[in-house]
């Protein structure tokens, strides 16, 4: 079994030391969803809500966090992120949002925290907006779906 990379010999944590790493293209994406009322995902929909636009707020506030990922998990390094996408789908049959964020740079470490963070504050932003008519949102199936470049190369969820 491969060890806990920010641990040291001890057990203690640590930032992991990135510096010999080569400098690579990296990407990484990760969603959520928001599952509310119909009533609810229609106030979002057709723009009713007097909190105004809730998914534009959403895509702002998710990339907004990938920026910001370093100052809230305590051992994420500072990342120049060079793009950073949040798609934010109304799903009618579900009556979710569906949330995706993508996270991209050339760097020495992986861009994954910084995208299960978009889709994270992106998906806590919906509820935020929405929680005066809808305090039975759930939030769920935050993952990383996918992530490219690095030493371990191509990763997709299901792969083993």
């Amino acid at each position: 079994m491969s060890r806990l990379t920010h641990l040291d010999e001890q057990g203690n944590a640590n930032m992991v030391d990135v510096s010999e790493k080569a400098v690579t293209s990296r990407e990484a994406t990760a969603c959520a969803e928001v599952l509310m009322t119909p009533e609810t995902l229609q106030l979002i929909t057709e723009g009713g809500h007097k909190k105004g636009d809730v998914l534009a707020v959403a895509r702002i506030a998710g990339i907004q966090a990938a920026k910001r990922t370093s100052d809230l998990i305590p051992l994420c390094h500072p990342l120049m992120l060079s793009k950073v996408t949040v798609d934010l789908q109304p799903n009618a049959e579900r009556n979710s949002v569906q949330i995706s964020a993508t996270c991209k740079l050339a760097g020495q470490t992986g861009v994954e925290m910084e995208a299960l963070t978009a889709a994270s504050v992106a998906a806590l932003t919906i509820y935020d907006m929405c929680k005066a008519v809808d305090k039975g949102m759930v939030i769920s199936e935050v993952k990383l779906l996918e992530k490219k470049g690095g030493k371990s190369g191509h990763w997709q969820a299901g792969d083993k």
